[in-house]
């Protein structure tokens, strides 16, 4: 099977259930972007071997699916992804984390170490792909559960960053 199409060429591409949009819409930006976060996510777990991790990148493939698929047929494709049980997991590894930080002090800049910068970067691509589901959000409130998913993610990043610093013995530098 070749890997090439050529039913994009013109800037169409397919939604999950076959619909054609364009490659500018927001829901290509968003699942876009989500699959770019996934790639950074790749890169910092070159640096760093996390189990969690790993599975945040699965439930993201499981995040772009369900942004590439139109939500009135969410149920029918997507019924056994359970955002919500996995924002539990994050708030959980977040606070797991956080007990063994020093209290927050104020604005981190972001640097330390590769592994710390790429957390940051996970942190602000994750951003991006939230104001893009913020985007989505507000046209339709269907997307309020991909939204807290993202605006926890990049909680985690944050705090994973903070993590490593200590992790790590790299001093953090404020602002």
């Amino acid at each position: 099977m070749k890997i090439y199409t050529k039913t994009g060429d013109k800037g169409q591409t397919s939604l999950a259930d076959g619909t054609r949009v364009s490659k500018l819409s927001r829901l290509l930006n968003a699942y876009g972007t989500v699959d770019e976060l996934n790639s950074h996510i790749g890169l910092l777990l070159s640096m760093e071997s996390d189990d969690f991790l790993t599975e945040v990148q699965r439930q993201l493939f499981c995040l772009g699916g369900m942004l590439a698929t139109p939500p009135e047929k969410w149920e029918k494709f997507w019924e056994k992804f359970d955002i919500s049980a996995f924002v539990s997991a994050i708030e959980n590894k977040i606070d797991e984390m956080t007990q063994e930080l020093p209290p927050f002090r104020g604005f981190i800049l972001p640097q330390g170490n590769a592994a710390i910068s790429q957390a940051h970067v996970c942190r602000t691509v994750c951003r991006r792909a939230e104001r893009e589901v913020v985007a989505l959000y507000e046209e339709d409130a269907r997307y309020e559960q991909p939204l807290h998913l993202l605006n926890r993610l990049s909680d985690f990043f944050f705090t994973l960053a903070r993590f490593y610093h200590k992790k790590m013995d790299v001093s953090e530098k404020i602002w």
